[in-house]
């Protein structure tokens, strides 16, 4: 990786990582995407849009779709030969290509369709760079598969610091249940250890995990399966990693196909801390 500013003391923009016609790393392409895709999300906020049924209470609204179209746009411009994994549109492109994108266009849609803007916007290159935009906060966190940023209009980008002073934990409480009845997050919230060293927040978006990278929360839990190549995680699991974030399983093991959910710490401390209420 080539030397910045960064490296001197100063803020930078992230080395590039990647080669195309248009000149732009693999860094700057998910973050034109996820900007793009948020600039869609807040256009058509606030208005009554059609909802896609998904089966189980979940649903996509015409915002999701339209906010997955765009991004594509920007990604077909700069990549043309990569595959992209869509949470609306599924696989597009060659199933066997070597570079695959992971888009959620817009993470927490049922806050979105009742007027909460606690949304995220997710674009993963798998196993390489990734952006979140969080669309009305006008901000996009960002990484190069090594370190990560934040980035506002207008300023230098910031780098992201893990931290616990919060002693905030997000936890994701939207079914499945899989790991019933051996672990339930609402059980973690009422046991009184819990209580003694942390407080709960429930957003429903992968947003708190761009947070937990940043400092604003001190972890993020939620149950679930194997959300290595989720394109609901990958962005936010990919900031958290390269901010130095501790990221495992609730039962401890690392992501993976025999994982089982995510515990996404601040530091060893409050990770072992929340383990150890996990496992009692």
């Amino acid at each position: 990786m080539v030397n910045s500013p960064a490296d001197e003391g100063g803020s930078a923009r992230p080395a590039d990582t990647g080669s195309s016609d248009t000149g732009r790393s693999d860094t700057e392409v998910a973050v034109a995407a996820a900007r793009a895709g948020a600039e869609v999300v807040r256009a058509l906020y606030g208005r009554r849009l059609a909802r896609i049924d998904k089966g189980a209470g979940d649903f996509a609204t015409a915002a999701d779709v339209a906010a997955e179209e765009r991004i594509l746009d920007v990604i077909r411009a700069a990549r043309p030969g990569d595959a992209v994994l869509g949470e609306e549109g599924g696989q597009r492109g060659a199933a066997d290509a070597e570079r695959r994108w992971l888009v959620d266009p817009l993470c927490g849609t049922v806050n979105y369709a009742v007027g909460t803007m606690l949304v995220a916007v997710n674009v993963a290159l798998s196993g390489g760079p990734a952006a979140v935009a969080d669309p009305f906060g006008d901000e996009v966190f960002l990484t190069d598969g090594e370190r990560a940023w934040a980035r506002r209009a207008g300023a230098d980008d910031v780098p992201l610091a893990p931290a616990s002073d919060s002693r905030l934990v997000d936890v994701n409480l939207d079914p499945p249940f899989p790991g019933a009845p051996g672990f339930r997050a609402v059980d973690l919230l009422a046991h009184p250890g819990f209580a003694e060293r942390f407080r709960p927040r429930v957003g429903s978006t992968t947003l708190a995990l761009a947070w937990v990278a940043a400092g604003r929360r001190a972890a993020y839990v939620t149950d679930g399966g194997d959300f290595s190549g989720s394109v609901h995680f990958a962005a936010g699991l990919a900031l958290c990693r390269a901010a130095g974030c501790v990221v495992t399983g609730v039962d401890g093991a690392p992501l993976g196909a025999a994982g089982r959910g995510i515990v996404a710490a601040a530091d060893r401390g409050t990770h072992d801390a929340l383990m150890s209420l996990i496992r009692g």
